[in-house]
């Protein structure tokens, strides 16, 4: 059996930020793109996915020009 994702809670217009300051205008019956979870902290940006720098260096390219010496033999120099 596959395993699913974890369960996700279903998130109402009620609990977005827009909604409790009286800030929406929209009239739907389900939260719409915007939606921002309210908190005491106030309106707070999405998550950003974070930028992660690779430590493995590769040792070889995956393709390189020849060098001189093989540049000859493919010319029959």
């Amino acid at each position: 059996m596959a395993k699913g994702r974890a369960a996700v809670k279903k998130v109402s217009c009620e609990q977005c930020y827009f909604h409790c300051n009286t800030l929406c205008a929209l009239a739907l019956e389900e939260p719409c793109a915007t939606f921002r979870p309210d908190s005491p902290e106030g309106l707070r940006p999405p998550s950003q996915m974070r930028f992660v720098f690779r430590t493995e260096r590769r040792t070889q390219s995956a393709w390189a020009f020849p060098n001189a010496q093989e540049q000859a033999a493919l010319h029959g120099a």
